[in-house]
């Protein structure tokens, strides 16, 4: 249903921007236009009877609820991000952003503030492809196996993007929407003709968890248009050529394989157009983006599609620089927190902000460390561990279940927690799982082993290599295996002499029924770092 209010501007009026200002016009949505050159502004504004205003009019016009926003790429995050802090719902042509970062912060924004984002990749309001999703969709071609993208013109070339970026984003936007998933693994390659760091043709292999796999080749150097996506599944293929006139735009292909033996043999089909409803793209996604203004339902592309879309150009640009496949990054969910993008957070988790955690750790799920934690490379934590605030967790760590890390631990290298005094590799044990409490400010020194069960005191001191095998009292000095006390340790960290007195702080302390108890709090800074 055609939308009746004039209350979209449109921002940019050239080469695709007059297209957008047709579309708006023609759907009776379009209030008025904007570009920094007044002569296509004005030819815009004769031409549909709308005003020409400047972007800081547009904003600040309380008649305007939306903007298309068609600019180029590299203003595309300032100008939406100052039209949705205006109040505007946006529809932003494509990349959302050339950063993944600012795309991330836009839809965060949107989110916050309860505004419609929209993406304009087209070909997700294409009628063909439309139809193509719904068949996939229904199991009409069965498991999907490959997806191949071909995008090839002579032109248009641009220097502020690579082709990647320029031609890519449709066909990565109609490839994540079949496989509905992102893929694990980008591959990429590229050439170089006319610019030695812009490339003017690339190839982009995904793979999928699934097993499915993709390709896109792009390319602003070709003989001849090509704009083709080819769809191949185990019960049959579908082509959607959108360089055909309508009655071919789709076609299915009812191929089949069969094994004689262990050789596969194919069975060729026919191919069958598929009936589609002749409609033109572009005026279904403005009518889309107007209609969404008027429901407050978000779009077929908003800003989170958006983002997908932009994180696997983001790998495969980095895929080009490096030629090495880009492994999946997993998102961070967890505001303010730095989690490596090789390593892995499962859900639920609760991680405090300030938090680091490196390379090729694994948080699993119901684990809850808190705020300003360093967890080091190749850890994991969990399922169903807690870990206190201002915790450094070094490298090659493992927390099972039971561990419970109160404020301040220190875990040195490779230091051993367990969970089960009597494992067998053939016999499940998981209900017998012991607790085993560090109390807060106990350091463990690397490669020692504390064996579950048992309660570490506050402030303890474990050394290297030391096997701890029972309960230890606050402030101990623990080594050797099995680990005794040796002496005491203060609360500073200065192994204390006969006089129980903390050469680093001046704290006094007395022995006191086995343990240690502060007694007297000194003068001397012992901060360090």
């Amino acid at each position: 249903m055609a939308s009746v209010k004039k209350n979209i501007a449109v921002a940019g009026c050239g080469y695709w921007g007059k297209n957008l200002v047709r579309n708006f016009a023609e759907i009776g949505a379009l209030a008025a236009v904007c570009d920094n050159n007044p002569d296509l502004a004005n030819a815009m504004s004769i031409q549909h009877n709308v005003p020409v205003l400047t972007w800081d009019a547009v904003l600040a016009d309380p008649a305007i609820a939306g903007v298309a926003i068609a600019a180029p790429a590299a203003l595309h995050y300032t100008l939406a991000k100052q039209a949705m802090l205006a109040g505007k719902d946006v529809f932003v042509e494509k990349p959302l952003s050339l950063d993944v970062n600012e795309a991330q912060e836009l839809c965060q924004l949107a989110e916050k503030n309860g505004r419609i984002l929209m993406v304009g990749h087209l070909l997700q309001y294409h009628a063909a492809f439309l139809k193509l999703k719904d068949m996939v969709a229904a199991g009409e071609l069965g498991r999907l196996n490959y997806i191949y993208s071909n995008r090839l013109n002579l032109g248009k070339i641009r220097r502020e993007e690579d082709i990647l970026w320029s031609f890519a984003p449709h066909d990565l936007s109609m490839i994540l929407a079949l496989a509905g998933q992102e893929p694990e693994q980008v591959h990429a390659h590229g050439t170089y003709t006319l610019h030695n760091s812009i490339a003017d043709a690339t190839i982009t292999h995904l793979e999928f968890a699934s097993g499915l796999n993709a390709h896109v080749f792009v390319s602003w150097l070709h003989p001849f248009k090509e704009q083709k996506l080819v769809v191949v599944g185990e019960k049959g293929m579908a082509v959607f050529d959108d360089g055909q006139a309508w009655p071919n735009k789709l076609t299915l292909y009812r191929h089949a394989i069969q094994w004689n033996g262990d050789v596969p043999v194919p069975e060729k089909a026919d191919g069958e157009a598929v009936e589609l409803t002749v409609s033109e793209p572009l005026r279904g996604e403005c009518q889309h983006f107007a209609d969404c203004i008027d429901s407050r339902k978000p779009a077929r592309t908003d800003g989170r599609e958006g983002l997908r879309v932009l994180k696997v150009l983001d790998r495969a640009s980095k895929a080009l620089k490096s030629e090495r496949p880009v492994v999946k990054a997993v998102e961070n969910t967890h505001p303010g927190v730095m989690v490596h993008e090789s390593a892995y957070v499962d859900q639920p988790s609760t991680i405090g902000a300030g938090t680091k955690i490196w390379h090729f750790s694994h948080v699993l799920p119901n684990t809850v460390i808190g705020k300003n934690c360093v967890i080091g490379q190749n850890c994991v934590l969990g399922p169903d561990v807690s870990v206190g605030n201002t915790c450094k967790i070094q490298n090659n760590v493992s927390l099972y279940k039971g561990v419970v890390l109160e404020d301040g631990v220190f875990c040195g290298p490779s230091c051993v927690f367990t969970n089960v005094n009597n494992p067998r590799a053939e016999i499940e044990r998981k209900s017998e799982y012991r607790q085993t409490l560090v109390k807060r400010g106990a350091t463990i020194g690397a490669n020692a082993t504390i064996v579950c069960g048992h309660t570490l005191g506050e402030y303890c001191f474990i050394a290297a290599g030391a096997v701890v095998a029972s309960d230890v009292p606050a402030f101990a000095l623990m080594a050797g295996v099995p680990a005794k006390r040796i002496g005491w340790m203060s609360h500073a960290g200065a192994k204390l002499g006969a006089d129980l007195i903390c050469p680093l702080s001046g704290d006094k302390y007395r022995e006191e029924n086995g343990t240690l108890v502060l007694v007297e709090q000194g003068k001397k800074d012992a901060t360090h770092g």
